[in-house]
């Protein structure tokens, strides 16, 4: 007999967000359907307001789809209580933005080590993997210092290693050289490539055609569909 296909690591279909604002209705993405395979390298490219921020927030269960279904692992997780998306973003996503959203009085250790308060260990074993993420992105003499001494791919690099101190199974990219100088950028999407290759599922926001030539796919989203 046929070995079964794989179930994909995300499925949406059919997903819809809408806000209101004014009384008035304002539809963010509209029946969007895709599917993501475990090391799958995918680029979400479209303009300003086109849904591609909503699409990863909902994915990375930081917002809640309006209609539709999320499966995360083959589970239906599109009306999953809080305290659950909670437990799912500690354990299965990592995050990376444009701003870097490191905080300013912590050193680049503890900021990396942030993601253990939502998913605790031992005192050991956080520290081996705060220390080893914050080697892997090249940046163990600087763990002692703090964000404003550090340059903007390095403030990056803190944060990809923040991302990835927990081995998520999935990073989430919010235009993550939107920031930086060309050659920074190219230097920030070598590291995330090398994550990819690894086996890390990566799912990346841009609207930058060059950018979107990293990744092994590119969807385009407009009005909140894609095309």
């Amino acid at each position: 007999m046929p070995m079964p296909a794989p179930v994909p690591l995300i499925h949406i279909t059919n997903l819809s967000k809408t806000y209101t604002m004014g009384g008035r209705s304002l539809n963010v993405l509209n029946a969007l359907t895709l599917s993501v395979s475990s090391g799958d390298f995918i680029a979400v490219m479209g303009p300003s307001g086109s849904g591609k921020s909503t699409l990863l927030n909902i994915l990375g269960c930081m917002d809640r789809p309006s209609a539709g279904t999320y499966l995360l692992e083959g589970a239906d997780i599109s009306r999953a209580p809080d305290n659950q998306l909670s437990e799912i973003r500690a354990r299965i996503f990592g995050f990376v933005f444009q701003s870097f959203h490191l905080i300013d009085n912590l050193t680049v250790y503890d900021n990396v080590s942030m993601p253990f308060l939502y998913a605790p260990g031992g005192k050991k074993d956080i520290h081996e993997k705060t220390v080893q993420a914050i080697d892997d992105v090249g940046l163990a003499d600087r763990m002692q210092h703090h964000p404003h001494e550090l340059s903007g791919g390095e403030m990056q690099r803190a944060a990809i290693a923040r991302a990835l101190v927990n081995h998520p199974k999935i990073i989430l990219a919010d235009e993550p050289t939107g920031n930086l100088d060309s050659g920074t950028g190219t230097t920030i999407l070598r590291l995330l490539k090398n994550l990819n290759k690894n086996g890390t599922t990566l799912i990346l926001v841009t609207h930058d055609h060059e950018i979107a030539a990293w990744a092994g796919h590119t969807m385009t989203l407009r009005d909140g569909k894609f095309i």
